[in-house]
């Protein structure tokens, strides 16, 4: 068929034609946003899952709800070798930028701008004083303050600025949400600072929420910088869809087409995907340039398997795979062994030289080495992989 129409997006943070199984999480969300509305304390939130499941698609689509009830909103995104203090200075920036408007007292807004550019320039603790011309400036045409979030703690200047930022908000009468991508990546000294601010924020009810988003260790890294953020978030763990959300995905785009897939070729989609997301997107973009004509059907699917394997084998899976450690490469050949191998197009993703061929595991395995890790209960092994449960043969009891 026409791939120009092709609805099927298969991509890094790009929002599919049709979000679905994801109506828990949207419904949580706007219970939030409408309890802070209303004065009810509420916890910040934190969105967990392999990678391709959606979170960041999940987390644009918080943001929106958040802006269609006229909050400040900005969002960052994470790096292992940035500092939170300047991204998260450009984002606040722009959230109260978003509701300054509203606001009777222009003053006031001056009067936080100038705390939010002490912050944004100050460096830390310890570190030495940038040059003059390394200096970074965060566009804020008012002068720095002095003596209000400016210590060059991380922590204590962080719970101060967002503390004032609220105040902003309450005054407005609307809320104000930050958002974090990739937040596993956050140093441990800005994790907790981000901590404590929230429990700061949180014990006065104020209309200030961090909703951030990352991998399925992300809360024993929030835990090992705060014991209380156990309690402190809500944590939503997003998942690969079930099956009537996996046809939703497929069906709706295809019938705003005027396509339709055969109940036979959806059972064979499901099976290839396995419901994981970013996979439903990769193996219905190949099957509708494969398929002739509608409706599509399981042969189309077979015959398009191979191409939507080869995507994921270099986009999804080879690209990790190169960057594992040889430790991460050695334990990933060890769930393969415990599934048997698969088929020579499976095995090929994972086979550097003289080394022995792996499985279809392996390859799904090496999206996040350091989250396929056994579970469930010590006397048995449950490899936990995109998504995918299976055990070795054999009654898992210890020998």
């Amino acid at each position: 068929m026409d791939p120009v129409r092709n609805p099927y997006a298969p991509g890094a943070g790009q929002r599919p034609p049709e979000l679905a199984g994801r109506d828990r999480e949207l419904g949580i969300f706007d219970v939030v946003l409408e309890r802070i509305a209303r004065g009810r304390p509420e916890r910040s939130v934190i969105l967990t899952g392999l990678r391709g499941v959606g979170k960041t698609v999940l987390l644009n689509t918080l943001r929106s709800q958040a802006i269609s009830r006229l909050w400040g909103t900005g969002k960052i995104e994470a790096r292992p070798d940035q500092p939170l203090r300047r991204p998260l200075s450009a984002a606040l920036h722009m959230a109260v930028r978003e509701i300054a408007p509203h606001h009777r007292a222009p003053d006031r807004i001056d009067d936080f701008l100038s705390v939010l550019k002490a912050f944004a320039v100050r460096t830390e603790i310890g570190e030495p004083p940038a040059k003059m011309r390394d200096r970074w400036q965060p566009g804020i045409d008012v002068a720095a303050s002095s003596g209000r979030a400016d210590s060059g703690d991380i922590e204590i200047d962080l719970v101060e600025l967002l503390a004032d930022a609220a105040s902003i908000a309450t005054d407005v009468g609307t809320g104000i949400a930050l958002f974090i991508d990739e937040m596993q990546d956050l140093s441990p000294r800005d994790v907790s600072a981000l901590c404590a601010a929230c429990h700061e924020l949180s014990q006065t009810g104020a209309p200030l929420i961090v909703v951030g988003a990352g991998l399925p260790h992300l809360p024993a890294v929030l835990s090992a910088a705060k014991s209380y953020s156990e309690r402190l978030f809500r944590y939503l763990r997003i998942d690969r869809l079930d099956r009537l959300s996996a046809d939703q995905a497929l069906c709706a785009p295809a019938a705003r087409e005027h396509v339709d897939f055969e109940p036979k070729a959806l059972d064979v989609l499901y099976d290839a995907s396995g419901g994981y997301p970013y996979f439903v997107q990769a193996y219905g973009k190949a099957t509708w340039d494969h398929a002739p004509q509608t409706p599509i059907t399981a042969d189309d699917v077979r015959v398009a398997a191979p191409d939507a394997e080869a995507e994921l084998a270099v986009g999804f899976f080879g690209s990790r795979f190169e960057r594992a450690t040889p430790a991460e490469r050695d334990y990933m050949r060890a769930m393969a062994a415990l599934a048997g191998t698969d088929s020579d197009a499976d095995a090929a993703v994972l086979r550097p030289a003289c080394r022995p061929p792996a499985t279809r595991l392996s390859r799904r395995a090496s999206s996040t080495a350091a989250s396929a890790a056994p579970s469930r209960s010590p006397s048995r092994i449950s490899l936990a992989i995109c998504g995918h449960s299976r055990r070795p043969r054999g009654d898992g009891r210890r020998k």
